[in-house]
């Protein structure tokens, strides 16, 4: 018997999506969660689950930093990615993070049944397409250039993402200028706006 935890902060999605595996065979939903933040509290109080079958975009904690901090604790689970966006820099993210399975929304219901079988039986599944389109994604940003620019679209000052990223304001000043720079934007919130659409973000 596979054991899932759904993550996905649209709560009718969530709960057809958890109704539908409990009716298969060989399947069952084991915990449900809004966020990645509640994911993590869930995981850290339940036995871990064989799949976390995830959303990216949600409010409080994305997809991918929840699978990030999965991946840090070394817990013994496997990670799908469930989303609407296929934006290039997310399948590559997913792609690096370990994530066997990346399906998107608009899948019907066989094919999300097969993919999550075929996948709890050591397969990857990712829809070569989507494969093929982040392998093609080239993302100019530096790890701290996009670190910096995640922070001041989120609406922190300088001096604010200085303190978190533990730098000098000059050097948060430096990173935003070249990430403005290398995307080709006008300001800061537009280059946000370009690296978001990207899914660089």
């Amino acid at each position: 018997m596979t054991t899932l935890l759904i993550v996905e902060d649209q709560a009718l999605v969530r709960d057809a999506i958890a109704a539908l595996l409990d009716l298969e065979d060989g399947f069952t939903v084991v915990g449900k969660c809004a966020n990645g933040k509640q994911a993590l509290t869930w995981l850290r109080e339940q036995p871990v689950p064989d799949i976390v079958l995830t959303d990216i975009e949600m409010p409080q904690m994305s997809g991918l930093e929840l699978v990030q901090h999965i991946a840090k604790q070394g817990l013994p689970c496997i990670s799908v990615f469930m989303t609407t966006f296929a934006k290039p820099g997310y399948i590559k993210r997913a792609m690096a993070l370990g994530a066997k399975g990346f399906i998107l929304k608009e899948a019907d219901s066989d094919y999300l049944i097969s993919a999550l079988q075929r996948i709890s039986g050591g397969q990857r599944v990712i829809d070569p397409e989507l494969a093929l389109m982040a392998l093609d994604d080239t993302n100019p940003l530096s790890d701290k250039e996009q670190q910096a620019l995640k922070l001041a679209s989120d609406g922190l000052k300088t001096n604010d993402i200085a303190q978190q990223l533990f730098l000098s304001q000059g050097t948060v000043r430096n990173y935003l200028s070249e990430a403005i720079s290398k995307l080709d934007a006008t300001n800061r919130v537009d280059a946000a706006r370009i690296a978001r659409q990207k899914g660089w973000l």
